[in-house]
């Protein structure tokens, strides 16, 4: 019987709303995460300041490119620019390898009909997260190098990656050896992934659209609402991509 996207779309929306509970607390849990390491690692108030000093000497640079716009910083303001967005990408990167692990590790113990809770997802993932989160940094970077040399090769990647995490966490795969097969059965069923990551892809877009407009809460509490509902489409997502994988390994 040949997998359909609709079949895979029906599993995705009866899980999702049999273990909703679940779900969202672990969404909002590694929001909350990732939310607390940004503002632990985030330079202070002091060397913000220096950093929001560039606006006013940067006022003539409208219509330039980001790369040129940081070379007209200083030396200091450049640290600090680097500091922020290293606490942004490692506390992304630790609240998304928390919300994969645990969700991949809530799948299977569903699937196996064993007594699920979040804490138990999450302390059950304990032994993949260190390779759970070596494979998201190659991701990530080998993502967004090719996003920033042309959009298209990013995109492959993103797709050619995409079953990784899923072969890791349910196979107990090596990075590399999850990579290389993930590459090469996205591209042989690209009509079941394509859509799914361009779906994805699209709510995260409206997700920033929505959020933008709610200026009435604050700023800190609306990166955790967009966080915890990032993480929601990124469980969609994932449960999605583990019922593919064990249907194409059956």
């Amino acid at each position: 019987m040949p997998i359909t996207a609709n079949t895979l779309y029906r599993d995705s929306f009866n899980f999702m709303r049999n273990q909703l509970a679940s779900i969202l607390l672990l969404a909002l849990l590694t929001a909350f995460i990732s939310v607390l390491l940004n503002q632990a690692f985030t330079p202070d108030s002091g060397q913000l300041a220096i950093l929001a000093n560039a606006e006013s000497d940067l006022t003539s640079t409208a219509g330039m490119g980001l790369q040129e716009i940081i070379q007209q910083m200083s030396p200091e303001q450049q640290m600090v620019l680097l500091k922020v967005s290293a606490a942004a990408t490692f506390s992304a990167l630790v609240g998304n390898v928390l919300l994969a692990g645990g969700m991949l590790t809530l799948i299977r113990m569903v699937s196996e009909r064993q007594p699920t809770s979040v804490l138990r997802a999450l302390g059950a993932s304990a032994p993949i997260l260190p390779r759970l989160l070596l494979l998201m940094f190659i991701c990530t970077l080998l993502i967004q190098l090719g996003l920033m040399l042309f959009i298209l090769p990013g995109v492959l990647i993103a797709i050619a990656v995409s079953l990784a995490p899923v072969m890791v966490a349910s196979e107990r795969m090596g990075v590399v050896a999850a990579i290389r097969q993930s590459a090469r059965l996205a591209y042989a069923n690209v009509k079941l992934v394509v859509p799914a990551m361009m779906l994805w892809l699209a709510a995260k877009l409206l997700l920033l659209f929505l959020i933008s407009q709610l200026t009435a809460l604050t700023p800190t509490v609306a990166t955790v609402v967009m966080t915890a509902l990032s993480n929601l489409i990124s469980a969609m997502l994932l449960i999605y991509l583990y019922r593919l994988y064990m249907l194409l390994r059956a």
